[in-house]
């Protein structure tokens, strides 16, 4: 059998790019595109990510060159999806939230060649490319040449915005229909670089390979089972982990994308009831939009909308409630890493018989690994020793599989610091439980130690929710004179309670977690905010929350 060897018959590299060449034969007439008075079947929207990919060539676009996009959910940044790895180029989706000196300092470490532009961005784009004009900034890394600029014009209602000569629509117009895309020689080749972080002048800039998209993207059809012809809503940014590989997936399964521009809630149940959306991804904080709109802003959802959720633990009482609006969810653990969703909660049969507070605790954990990952476990990072699968024994969660990323772009050191002994390390610390469902206690940088204790802050954000006047909580450490850190809660109050703050006091919320917690782990300080700091992914910014605790030391035992 050694004999054997591969050939073009038997071994081609594995890409999620070969989905949308599917797409455009056997989905051909159906829709891929639904944006407002925009739709595109499959064959439409094959051929123009072709045509697009002739251009970026014709642009001397080459291979592993790196295109970077400023934009939000619109069909545009979808097709680049495709487009820019069919011209063998690697696609740098930025995160729309970042300001002008972040998208600067990502447009220079990537060294982008092309920088695509919204034209809803394109004063951002303005200010951040004078940033990379040699002399008129202090620059901290290595000058590097200027992008070529492209605008994504308004595709429904043109604006006429410009910055420079190009603009999308006119590079489809003059592609090339017979072109060939790039032939993909080696599937460890990049096909996107995302970035963790855009606050320092030294970000980490996160390599997925063909390989290790193609199989994320396989892994989270089937552990979601995404059925034929989904109607998806990209409520969650494509800039995030590239919309958690659902890019792909949704021309994988010959499915329909309807993108809104903005996650408002007239917006989304609208669009949920007009194309009959089956399938949307969002952060946990999408629950609060969805739960606080106006009677004006919601439709009556006439059929389960199935939410795959993550970037943040969703607390069991807001699953509930959620669920109770027509939406069925799916809890994923997952970060820029690992593709996206690393573990997904896989329901069981047997758990349809639950009362429903108990299938909201079970939605909560984080679950099972995706099938694309060799392993998954929870270590003593001292020893590397295994934790118990008891359900209480906290260690850091690691990670081992074809799904992971390649590495930290130009970062050796980080890159060597994150696989160590075989393993990924997440950075997040949590637990198994016999029947092999994990469940995230906290960021390791986020636990509480208070005189030894480790106190969980998602534990006491747990308490938390369970009062029925709290819309979001979030838990960080606050110094202690003699404990050293002790718990602090930021809590905003559900609409129309604001002004009426006075009836849910500090004292009622720690009273509360008196009697759902042990002593030890009770918030000493409870602020109350009118919104938490959080990402444009919906992550609480807790780092924000901790600088704010230092003010209110506790200066005495309590």
């Amino acid at each position: 059998m050694d004999k054997l060897s591969k050939c073009a018959a038997n071994y081609v590299p594995l890409t999620p790019i070969n989905f949308l060449q599917r797409a455009g034969s056997v989905y051909a007439g159906r829709y891929s595109v639904i944006s407002d008075g925009t739709r595109f079947t499959w064959k439409e929207t094959h051929e123009r990510c072709c045509l697009l990919a002739s251009s970026l060539r014709s642009l001397n676009i080459a291979k592993n060159d790196v295109v970077s996009v400023l934009a939000p959910n619109i069909p545009a940044l979808y097709e680049m999806h495709f487009a820019v790895p069919m011209a063998g180029a690697v696609l740098n989706a930025i995160n729309t939230r970042l300001d002008a000196n972040n998208i600067s300092i990502i447009l220079r470490h990537s060294e982008a060649k092309i920088f695509f532009v919204d034209y809803q961005y394109v004063p951002l784009a303005q200010e951040a490319l004078r940033f990379l004009i040699p002399g008129s900034h202090d620059s901290l890394l290595a000058e590097s040449s200027m992008p070529l600029v492209v605008v994504i014009d308004d595709i429904n209602t043109p604006t006429g915005i410009r910055l420079g000569e190009l603009e999308y629509e006119q590079l489809i117009r003059n592609g090339n229909p017979g072109y060939i895309p790039y032939e993909l020689e080696d599937e460890w080749d990049p096909i996107a670089l995302n970035y963790t972080s855009g606050t320092t002048s030294a970000p980490k800039g996160v390599v997925y390979s063909h390989r290790g998209a193609y199989l994320s993207t396989l892994s989270l059809i089937l552990q979601w089972e995404l059925g034929s012809e989904p109607v998806y809503l990209w409520s969650l940014p494509m800039f995030h982990c590239n919309g958690w590989t659902f890019t792909w997936g949704i021309a994988a399964r010959g499915g329909t994308n309807v993108f809104i521009r903005n996650t408002s809630a007239l917006d989304m149940y609208r669009a949920i009831s007009e194309h009959k959306v089956t399938h949307m991804c969002c952060a946990p904080t999408v629950f609060n939009i969805l739960l606080e709109a106006e009677s004006s802003e919601r439709r009556q959802i006439t059929s389960p909308v199935q939410i795959l959720t993550g970037g943040a633990p969703p607390p069991a009482p807001l699953v509930e409630e959620v669920e109770k609006l027509g939406f069925h969810v799916t809890h994923a653990y997952g970060l820029t890493e690992a593709t996206g969703p690393a573990l997904v909660c896989e329901w069981q049969a047997k758990w349809n018989q639950l009362p429903r507070n108990d299938q909201a605790m079970l939605k909560a954990r984080q679950g099972i690994s995706v099938l694309t990952l060799a392993d998954v476990d929870i270590k003593d990072m001292e020893t590397m020793v295994s934790k118990p699968r008891d359900g209480e024994s906290v260690g850091e969660i690691v990670l081992r599989g074809s799904s992971l990323m390649k590495g930290y772009f130009k970062d050796p050191e980080a890159t060597s610091k994150a696989f160590k002994n075989g393993w990924f390390l997440t950075g997040d610390v949590g637990v198994i439980y016999p029947d092999g469902y994990m469940e995230i206690k906290d960021r390791s940088k986020d636990v509480i130690i208070s005189g030894g204790e480790n106190i969980s802050s998602v534990e006491v954000e747990k308490a938390l929710y369970k009062h029925p006047r709290v819309l979001e909580a979030a838990v960080v450490a606050m110094p202690h004179h003699h404990w050293g850190e002790t718990p602090c809660a930021f809590i905003t109050l559900k609409k129309g309670s604001v002004g009426e703050k006075e009836d849910v006091q500090e004292g009622d919320l720690i009273a509360h977690c008196r009697k759902n917690l042990p002593h030890f782990m009770v918030p000493k300080k409870v602020v109350f905010l009118e919104d938490l700091p959080k990402t444009s992914t919906g992550k609480i910014q807790k780092f924000q929350l901790r600088e704010l605790a230092k003010n209110f030391q506790v200066q005495k035992t309590l």
